[in-house]
């Protein structure tokens, strides 16, 4: 048995100032850059956002501008598999998450537990 919940949204920028990116977002979605979170480093800044809601972090790329979703779990493998058996795909294993694509051919992330309260609102599947 795992739980997995939607836990953030990414915006990939394809620029060259993530901190330009970062400022535009933050207007556009009413939330602060957040330089202080651990989160904001090297190509990414984060957007202050209650806990009870997706994490909102921008971030610099060299692939093309989209908006990519992150799954929270508390069993990364056992959510891959769940999400292979649906028809996903492993596209890499970068750092502590993988990127999968889903086979309408969007891609994302799965992702350790990132927010407070897990497993709140969370699926279980056993």
């Amino acid at each position: 048995m795992h739980h997995s919940r939607l836990c953030a949204v990414l915006i990939d920028c394809h620029t060259d100032d993530v901190d330009k990116a970062a400022r535009f977002w933050a207007d556009a979605l009413g939330r602060p850059v957040d330089l202080d979170h651990p989160g904001s480093r090297d190509n990414y800044r984060m957007l202050a956002t209650p806990p009870d809601e997706p994490i909102v972090q921008i971030q610099q790329v060299t692939h093309g501008s989209r908006v990519h979703l992150d799954i929270e779990t508390d069993d990364i493998p056992a959510e891959v598999a769940r999400l292979e058996g649906l028809g996903a795909a492993v596209v890499g294993r970068p750092e502590r998450w993988v990127v999968m694509q889903a086979p309408t051919g969007q891609r994302f992330c799965v992702v350790r537990v990132q927010r407070p309260g897990f497993p709140k609102n969370a699926n279980r599947w056993d």
